[in-house]
């Protein structure tokens, strides 16, 4: 006797398709080969969720990342086993550096043939443990829809981040009754502890010279409106990391700038001079880490973070905060208001901004068209649109967050904790799809450029109007202004041969033009953002120039 129990029997690939669609996937960057055709078979039935094909499965996860950065959702990647899944380690371990959230489906063999070196198999499952919050494979069809609800609920929780599903070729084909979750959505899951914010706040209305530190961590939880009210409630200064450019509006009078090697003078500064640092989100890696010596950072150092094992991992804290930033800071904000803390900083900010004036100008040394003098007109010409503008990796892309001024989150998109050569283009094309394919920008170096500009092709197929802007400087410009400081001049391997980008952005049938002077910069970015589609600027720029 047949039983009917009134659920629907589908296969694993219909089931991993309904699953995604039931956790608000509207979109699939990915790269199709012989172990995923069954998914790639149903892909091609709906209609509800769009696949973009890449031409790299690096591109694929950053393209995610820059999906997830602009639309605060989780990005999710699609590619076959072997080298398919190999492909996407860079992208996956920038993902996990700088804790944005993406799902990586990955395809593998059938799981009879698992550990027999079938063709295309590789345990991607060991390989991506150290740059995952954490993976997974499926073997059985019975455990395909819950394991994905899992991966996306881990992806976008607490410390956000990527998340690999493995998954072997058989659960395709085999057939399971199909049990859909009601308005199912991956949510962050707040964290909650028991935060002591009256003495928090007591000690930073105490201090003499506190300085706010805004890191990734604001920009994740949503938390710049209320950093921007504690600041100004408190009249303190603010400085950021990298990842949080933008997370404090940087024409604001309690902004100092960028902290770090390569930050501004006066943000390193307040640092020094202060008595006590308030850490939002920060990491605080070496490359802010080796501009303070003798332990200057080890003061009355207070730590916002909602990874509990952030807590004193570089520097030791005074006090911590461990959860949200946005609900921490908004209690902080609620009981300052509320209650009477006496605090005076007037005398304190005005030091603060007359230590901008220290802040080194950019000079020209040459009559060659210089990298700050590009940023600087960009931003002139952008800088009353709602614009996003994404980054490759290297001197551009310090110009690029030293000269141009970001006054909201989620606008500039770069490779912090990697540094990933090859991101910003793929990372534009996602950040494209994720506002509504309005234009946005890559800038990029020549070196960066030719790490994945195939992906151009990726712009063309789907119209996706990203306009690309190199400066061209004949070098592997980062590497050759450390060998000028640390190695007395010798430049070795650093120097680079170039394709002609304009004739290779027309190859793709992209419109392209060449700039080596200041006066035609302004022209050429009006004909390019006049054009629907993509773009590409090949700025000629001075070959020694410096950050």
């Amino acid at each position: 006797m047949v039983i009917n129990t009134g659920l629907k029997t589908l296969t694993g690939a219909q089931i991993l398709v309904e699953t995604l669609k039931s956790l608000g996937v509207e979109c699939i960057f990915g790269y199709p080969g012989g172990i995923v055709l069954n998914v790639y078979d149903e892909l091609f039935k709906q209609n509800d969720i769009k696949h973009y094909l890449v031409r790299h499965e690096q591109s694929a996860v950053h393209a995610a990342e820059g999906y997830a950065r602009v639309s605060g959702k989780c990005g999710v990647v699609l590619v076959t086993s072997g080298p398919g899944a190999t492909n996407t380690i860079s992208g996956i371990a920038n993902a996990y550096l700088d804790g944005y959230p993406i799902v990586v489906l990955t395809g593998q063999v059938n799981s009879s043939l698992i550990g027999k070196d079938a063709f295309q198999e590789v345990d991607i499952i060991d390989i991506t443990k150290s740059c995952t919050k954490a993976n997974y494979q499926v073997r059985d069809v019975k455990d395909l829809e819950s394991t994905l609800v899992e991966a996306f609920k881990t992806a976008v929780s607490g410390k956000k981040g990527p998340v690999v599903v493995d998954l072997t070729k058989n659960i395709f084909t085999e057939n399971y009754e199909f049990v859909p979750i009601e308005n199912l959505k991956a949510k962050d899951i707040s964290i909650s502890h028991n935060n002591n914010i009256k003495d928090v706040l007591e000690e930073i209305c105490s201090a003499k010279k506190p300085v706010i530190v805004a890191g990734g961590g604001v920009v994740h939880s949503e938390a710049s409106y209320e950093l921007f009210c504690l600041a100004k409630l408190l009249g303190i200064p603010v400085v950021n990391t990298m990842m949080a450019i933008g997370a404090f509006p940087q024409n604001d009078e309690n902004y100092l700038g960028m902290i770090g090697i390569f930050g501004q003078i006066a943000a390193n500064q307040i640092l020094r001079d202060s008595d006590l640092i308030f850490s939002i989100g920060a990491r605080f890696n070496d490359r802010i880490t080796c501009c303070f010596q003798n332990n200057e950072l080890e003061r009355k150092f207070i730590q916002l973070d909602i990874n509990e094992h952030e807590i004193s991992r570089v520097i030791p804290v005074f006090m911590s905060l461990i959860g949200d930033a946005k609900e921490i800071l908004n209690e902080i904000v609620k009981e300052y208001q509320n209650n009477s803390y006496e605090s005076n900083f007037v005398e304190w900010l005005k030091y603060a901004q007359r230590l901008k004036d220290k802040n080194l100008i950019p000079k020209k040394i040459s009559n060659n068209l210089h990298s700050f003098e590009v940023i600087r007109a960009i931003y002139d010409y952008t800088k009353d649109m709602d614009i996003i503008i994404s980054t490759e990796v290297g001197q551009h892309q310090l110009f690029t967050a030293q000269n141009y001024k970001f006054n909201t989150p989620r606008r500039f998109l770069t490779s912090g904790g990697s540094g990933t050569m090859g991101f910003g283009l793929p990372a534009a094309v996602g950040a494209c799809i994720a506002k509504g394919r309005e234009p946005v920008i890559c800038i990029s170096g020549d070196g960066s450029f030719q790490m994945n500009f195939q992906e151009l092709a990726t712009c063309i197929d789907y119209d996706i109007p990203v306009k690309l802007f190199i400066l061209n400087n004949g070098y592997l410009g980062m590497v050759r202004q450390l060998q000028q400081k640390l190695c007395s001049g010798r430049f070795y391997e650093t120097k680079i041969s170039n394709p002609d980008f304009v004739k290779l952005a027309e190859s793709y049938g992209i419109w392209a033009e060449r700039v080596n002077s200041i006066d035609s910069i302004f022209p050429a970015l009006e004909k390019a953002f006049a054009i629907d589609g993509p773009a590409v600027i090949d700025f000629t720029v001075e070959p020694m120039e410096v950050v």
